[in-house]
């Protein structure tokens, strides 16, 4: 695992989740240049301590897909912040695939993603450890999924987190079985409605979960292993709620991106952990400078046996 990470001295650690840039291949955009100005300001704002973004950074379509995907690294990597990547499912829809992507994203040094184990589905299965103030001890983890792209057409809608990715990550989360975690990828699972329907919810729900007809089991396993506090997602651009659910708060980011339908303002979800602690706190941060949304999570999970 990379060791880069840690908390601060004050024991917090932080997170900036970016989600849905939808970055184009014409430099002269103006929707993109809107996107390019607002992830400056919300770092510098912000300054965190690593940068997580949730799919959809292109819009693969058109030619020149690995230009747009440098466009973005070449902009996250000015602040030598750490970063993590999952994709979505239009940054490999044509013109490049995920293996390509991160070939191209190796050459980027504050980059922490991973290809994954080979034997199993996806590219972006992995985990990042959040080591202690002083660098001695694993405080904390981080999962990354990748949740694909389009189901088949027999079946429709989204594809699926695959059992052998669940099942890579309840071997994981067993070697780590006392510590903290959270994790990211891009679909929401269909535990999104759920948490929704039940209230224990703040934020947007302006259209439609857009997750996979098939659950396979992810939510399940998060909930038997219980280390996870949170989910981060993003995918549905005018949805930005948080729900704790079973114990397991999930959440959407807020989409940072202007080149792509979306009625929200647009901005990122930042994420506060806390050194020994199964808590943590988020809020939105706004193109507007608002901070918005202050959601905090302190659920306290028995000890899986």
């Amino acid at each position: 695992m990379d060791s880069r990470l840690k908390f601060r001295d004050d024991g917090t650690f932080k997170i900036v989740q970016l989600t849905d840039l939808h970055i184009g291949t014409n430099d002269g955009n103006e929707a993109d240049a809107r996107t390019f100005k607002l992830i400056s300001e919300i770092i510098q704002k912000e300054m965190p301590d690593l940068i997580a973004i949730t799919g959809d950074l292109i819009w693969s379509e058109a030619d020149g897909a690995g230009q747009s995907y440098r466009r973005v690294l070449d902009h996250i990597s000015q602040w030598d912040i750490p970063f993590a990547i999952v994709y979505g499912n239009h940054d490999s829809e044509a013109n490049i695939t995920r293996e390509e992507l991160h070939e191209i994203q190796e050459g980027y040094q504050h980059s922490l993603s991973k290809v994954g184990p080979q034997e199993i589905h996806g590219v972006g299965n992995y985990s990042l450890a959040i080591q202690s103030n002083d660098g001695k001890e694993t405080e904390a983890l981080l999962y990354f999924l990748d949740s694909g792209d389009y189901a088949p057409k027999h079946i429709g809608t989204y594809e699926w987190i695959h059992s052998n990715q669940v099942s890579w990550f309840v071997s994981e989360s067993h070697k780590y079985a006392k510590l903290p975690a959270l994790a990211f990828f891009h679909m929401p699972l269909p535990e999104y409605n759920e948490v929704w329907k039940r209230g224990k919810v703040s934020g947007n729900k302006l259209e439609q979960v857009c997750c996979p007809v098939i659950n396979s089991g992810l939510f399940t396993a998060m909930l038997e292993t219980g280390n996870i506090m949170g989910t981060f997602v993003g995918h549905d651009h005018d949805n930005d709620y948080c729900g704790e659910l079973h114990g397991i708060s999930l959440c959407y980011g807020r989409i940072t991106g202007y080149n792509v339908y979306g009625e929200l303002e647009r901005g990122a979800r930042v994420i506060q952990l806390y050194e020994g602690e199964h808590r943590f706190e988020s809020w939105l941060l706004l193109d507007n400078g608002e901070r918005t949304s202050h959601y905090i999570h302190n659920h306290q999970v028995e000890e899986p046996n």
